[in-house]
């Protein structure tokens, strides 16, 4: 039996099952593949922690979560009006870039659909910037993408409170891109028109970090720039 850390978290049996279509969650379409983990990935029944930075320090009291950029109604939450906008759940499998998936997460939140809708994007966004709380980190994503409607700003995880080791208290998660695309300690999402790499693709990490597509260039999903580049701070 695991006793390490997060052991609450320890998947004990086979990866968790998507829920009824009718139960009211939002299933990842992933989830349904007969083969649940990409190319070059193993299984954990661990909850493991990763991160390039030290965890910041974070008081809900004066928490912030902006929204700007090509929108034309910024948005700005403190944590008590985060808590009261629509709550969904979302059903999905995480992949990290490190080589190691956790199945059948279930995530809790609010939709990026939600903040879209509230914030009216304008036609001109095609892209978004998620930037964290740990000194300005970022990461892009294409705005189809966050579009997708598994995209979840989230405070929960699995029914607890998402803690500040996993990125709490509140990160975005992309599930169908690898994990360094869900940013941690989320503060501001900003829409732009013209693409903006960010930390980890500055430092040679894929563009776009799809684990599935599988080619001549990314034989293992779109982890790297080069197939025969891996980042310094990556470790195998």
């Amino acid at each position: 039996m695991y006793n390490g850390p997060d052991a609450e978290k320890y998947q004990d049996s086979g990866p968790p099952v998507p829920p009824e279509k009718d139960s009211g969650i939002i299933i990842s379409a992933d989830t349904y593949r007969e083969n649940r983990i990409p190319d070059g990935q193993t299984r954990t029944r661990k909850w493991p922690v990763l991160h390039a930075t030290d965890v910041p320090k974070i008081n809900l009291d004066t928490w912030k979560l902006e929204i700007g950029g090509l929108v034309e109604s910024p948005l700005s939450f403190n944590w008590e009006e985060f808590q009261q906008l629509p709550r969904t759940q979302v059903f999905a499998d995480f992949h990290c870039v490190t080589r190691w998936s956790r199945l059948g997460n279930l995530w809790e939140g609010v939709s990026g659909r939600e903040i879209m809708q509230r914030a009216r994007v304008q036609p001109e966004a095609r892209y978004v910037i998620a930037t964290g709380y740990d000194g300005g980190w970022t990461t892009n994503l294409p705005l189809k993408d966050f579009q997708s409607e598994d995209v979840i700003l989230c405070d929960q995880h699995d029914g607890d409170p998402l803690d500040a080791d996993h990125g709490g208290p509140l990160r975005l998660i992309v599930p169908l891109l690898y994990a360094w695309k869900s940013a941690k300690w989320l503060w501001r999402i900003d829409f732009i028109a013209d693409d903006s790499p960010g930390y980890w693709e500055r430092c040679g990490y894929h563009n776009h970090g799809d684990p599935w597509i599988v080619n001549e260039d990314n034989p293992d999903g779109e982890r790297f720039q080069s197939k025969d580049h891996i980042p310094p701070g990556f470790y195998e």
